[in-house]
């Protein structure tokens, strides 16, 4: 649906308009900003993936897409006005949340590239926060149309910041690149064959878009490549947490928003299910385990923690002594979930020697 209108303009930057509170919230299903040690990051050498490390560096150097974040004739103006008002809703949220997932990796590596010493680690954090920050601007110019942009700035200042050691933040952002890629090509191909599905134009730009977050994926499993013990013993266990936390929030945040999905033409179900497929498969190149997507009890466990979750966004909205004894009890049932979750048995993986994958979905 492509309906011409004057673009509005947001009249002034107020550091707490809507957009930015709900950027600025910290939560469970939330986007967050990270911090990690600087010191322990210093400490990795990427001598024994240089070839593949140079090269990826080369090419990240060659700035595919240097030109691509930029309004051009494709870009359709749109009445948000006429959208339904669920669907305005869930694009907010989406547009938000994306945002927000975006320029938390553009803080954090601009962190990286500013408190490093390493050379290495600098130059290749300094190159991805560059990408991270022309994803987060293009975003928030689309959030400007409608005079709800994000107060950036605001929310570098005042969002709340966690602590992971520098493995943690390999197994995460590995994973959240990975799923991004995975995600924007699944929505790109879907609206190639059903472009009259195609509600916000912001979908055009998902195709090459997605190539940077495969890139960078690709730099996290370098990373984790430059020692063995990364991905083995006690961290095997670590690496089946981040697994299951970041598929399970997907999937949790995803059924939040049917009139987004119904809008697109897509079931959520099947959405989903790709997406981890895809993410599993490329997975593969540094992980040794996957979770066992076709699992019966990998099912029954994401129903159970939707569930839960809802159940938790209802006893908020409803406030008060019982609304905290319900949010006590779902809070319970939602741990339960996960660990019904975190508890499947894996399937094994042998990691290649020769890992470094290209885009090809």
């Amino acid at each position: 649906m492509n309906i011409n209108t004057k673009i509005k303009h947001s009249p002034e930057r107020n550091p707490v308009n809507e957009t930015t509170k709900m950027a600025h919230e910290t939560t469970l299903l939330a986007p967050r900003f990270y911090t990690t040690d600087f010191d322990e990051l210093d400490k990795v050498s990427v001598e024994s993936v240089r070839f593949d490390w140079d090269k990826l560096i080369g090419e990240l150097k060659s700035d595919p897409n240097k030109t691509h974040f930029k309004k051009t004739k494709d870009w359709e103006e749109i009445d948000f006005d006429a959208l339904e008002p669920t669907l305005r809703k869930e694009l907010i949220d989406f547009l938000v949340s994306s945002l927000t997932a975006e320029f938390s990796g553009c803080v954090l590596y601009k962190e990286m590239k500013r408190r490093g010493k390493n050379p290495d680690i600098c130059e290749l954090f300094g190159l991805m926060s560059r990408d991270e920050a022309r994803h987060a601007g293009f975003i928030n110019d689309a959030l400007r149309e409608i005079g709800m942009d994000v107060n950036l700035g605001f929310l570098t200042r005042s969002k709340k910041y966690t602590f992971f050691k520098p493995k943690f933040i390999f197994y995460a952002t590995y994973l959240s690149e990975k799923i991004g890629y995975a995600r924007y090509i699944t929505i790109f191909r879907h609206l190639e064959k059903n472009p009259d599905s195609r509600f916000h134009p912001i979908f055009k730009w998902f195709e090459k878009w997605c190539n940077d977050e495969f890139r960078h994926g690709e730099a996290f499993a370098l990373l984790m490549k430059t020692d063995p013990k990364l991905t083995s013993g006690r961290n095997v266990w670590w690496i089946r947490f981040f697994l299951v936390a970041i598929y399970g929030t997907m999937v949790v945040r995803d059924h939040a928003r049917p009139a987004f999905h119904n809008a697109l033409g897509v079931d959520i179900e099947w959405y989903d299910k790709q997406v981890l497929q895809i993410t599993s498969e490329i997975s593969k190149q540094v992980f040794p385990i996957e979770i066992d997507l076709d699992s019966p009890r990998w099912e029954r466990g994401l129903k159970r923690l939707r569930d839960a979750f809802e159940n938790l966004d209802n006893a908020k909205r409803q406030g008060g002594l019982i609304g905290n004894l319900k949010k006590a009890y779902f809070s319970v049932i939602a741990g339960s979930a996960f660990f019904s979750l975190y508890i499947i048995p894996v399937k094994k993986n042998i990691v290649p020697k020769d890992s470094c994958l290209q885009p090809t979905y």
